[in-house]
């Protein structure tokens, strides 16, 4: 499903960081070699999610250190800079990884490329998401613990622009129509994505009977309004096995193969 290789950019809310080890992680064990960054700001990464970290402000020190450390290890994480008073890490600028993109060094690039302080839902900023121009695939997150809560802060990063986007208004529950809503808006989670890179909406925490028929809702909304620009649907999971229950194909008729 993705191919051979590329910058995958995750946006979106409600597992982004869990998602980008957890792929990072399956690559790894193939034998591909996967730099796992982000152009905003990250927690540095548990043993569990990455054992290798390199910190440089430049591509050539980047690219150096990388290639020493991948002669015994198939994944890096690499950032611009540790943040002393938060252990989070701030990552490189898109030009950044598109130099390192350009150097051939890595067979996937892995890039969070938006925040959410944690929440399940989001509507993104004017500057956001941030993501790099040599993305070849964009993953728009969706937490569907999210669905049929609240349009509060408690939920959903940025509510004022949720409510905008998607009709609904503030302290009303989150419909499924109103995420396919945020979805497919121009300027909802896949605001500032490549044109021609495959959009991928990834609906997460579908492991509770409740969350996988709101993916399902989301996925079937977004069926009927044809023409969205998004590829596929994946209802899946980050935290379990399976981490895909089902799959939703945009670009044919085919409703969904499990």
């Amino acid at each position: 499903m993705l191919g051979e290789g590329g910058v995958i950019s995750l946006v979106g809310a409600g597992g982004k960081t869990g998602l980008m080890f957890k792929l990072a992680h399956e690559l790894a064990i193939s034998g591909e070699s996967v730099l796992t960054t982000t152009t905003t700001k990250i927690y540095e990464p548990l043993p569990e999610q990455s054992t290798h970290l390199i910190i440089s402000e430049s591509v050539s020190g980047m690219l150096v250190k990388a290639q020493a450390a991948l002669k015994d290890r198939r994944h890096i994480t690499g950032a611009f800079e540790k943040l002393s008073d938060q252990r989070k890490l701030r990552g490189f600028t898109p030009e950044f990884v598109q130099a390192i993109s350009d150097s051939h060094l890595f067979r996937w690039i892995l890039v969070e490329a938006d925040g959410a302080a944690g929440r399940p839902l989001k509507a993104p900023a004017e500057l956001e998401p941030v993501i790099p121009d040599c993305t070849t695939q964009v993953v728009g997150i969706v937490g569907l613990n999210g669905a049929g809560q609240p349009l509060s802060d408690q939920w959903v990063f940025r509510p004022e622009r949720f409510e905008k986007l998607s009709g609904l208004a503030q302290g009303s529950a989150v419909t499924e129509a109103a995420i396919a809503a945020v979805l497919v808006h121009e300027k909802g989670i896949f605001k500032n994505a490549p044109a021609a890179a495959v959009h991928t909406v990834f609906c997460n925490q579908a492991d509770v009977p409740r969350n996988l028929a709101a993916g399902r809702h989301i996925a079937h909304a977004l069926i009927e309004k044809k023409r969205t620009g998004l590829n596929r649907v994946v209802l899946g999971q980050t935290q379990f096995e399976p981490p895909v229950i089902e799959v939703y194909d945009l670009t044919t008729d085919s409703e969904y193969e499990t």
